[in-house]
């Protein structure tokens, strides 16, 4: 093949596989116009299930209050405190009644600690009792039949109606509400979960029931 035809021919391929690469990045565009406002709808649904999942009470039909100075507080004090590494609190939200009264705080939390990276989740806690009403997860990707038994209720139970300033891990031998009964071989995902439940109640017990709770 002489030189210059060699040359065409690369030109050619060249212009081909740009065309192919241009259609293609035009399909991917057009797919994420048509999918994102469809995706965000169902994330935002998805979010206030959960806020219904961890507080019942509240009403999830209007407009939510966040209190920024909250969080702006609870990343300085989670930052504070090396038991809480990985740990950040994303949305902190009034919990409130038809009427509006205050029934307590959902918090969104996210530990980057997992072992299968980032796990986010909400949890809500009483105004009045500071109990913890339930957790709820928003993102997971948890190995399968291990951690990811973390969505079971078996597990999501135990972080439900109990008043406790924290949690601990435990292996066996359960010996009251504040011991978490870890799930078999998945030691660091519990873990995760557990120092992520500590967190919020830390936030809500040391930034919010004595600032609301009248």
């Amino acid at each position: 093949m002489s030189e210059t035809k060699q040359k065409n021919t690369l030109i050619h391929d060249a212009l081909i596989l740009f065309a192919i690469t241009l259609i293609a990045a035009v399909a991917l565009g057009f797919v994420y116009e048509v999918t994102k406002d469809p995706i965000a709808q169902a994330e935002a649904k998805a979010q206030v299930d959960a806020y219904k999942a961890v507080f019942p009470e509240m009403t999830a039909t209007k407009e939510f209050n966040e209190p920024e100075w909250a969080l702006e507080n609870a990343k300085k004090l989670l930052d504070s405190d090396p038991a809480y590494e990985g740990v950040t609190v994303d949305e902190i939200l009034m919990a409130e009644d038809g009427s509006g009264a205050l029934l307590g705080y959902v918090l969104t939390v996210t530990s980057t600690k997992g072992y299968g990276g980032k796990i986010t989740m909400t949890m809500g806690v009483s105004r009045h009792d500071g109990i913890l009403k339930g957790i709820e997860f928003l993102t997971i990707s948890e190995t399968p039949g291990l951690g990811m038994n973390a969505k079971e209720d078996k597990f999501k139970s135990q972080f439900k109606d109990a008043k406790v300033g924290q949690y601990s891990l435990s292996k066996r031998n359960i010996s009251g509400d504040t011991e978490i009964d870890a799930i078999s071989s998945a030691t660091i995902t519990t873990t995760a979960v557990t120092r992520s439940v500590n967190a919020g109640l830390k936030v809500v017990r040391e930034l919010l029931l004595n600032v609301y709770n009248d």
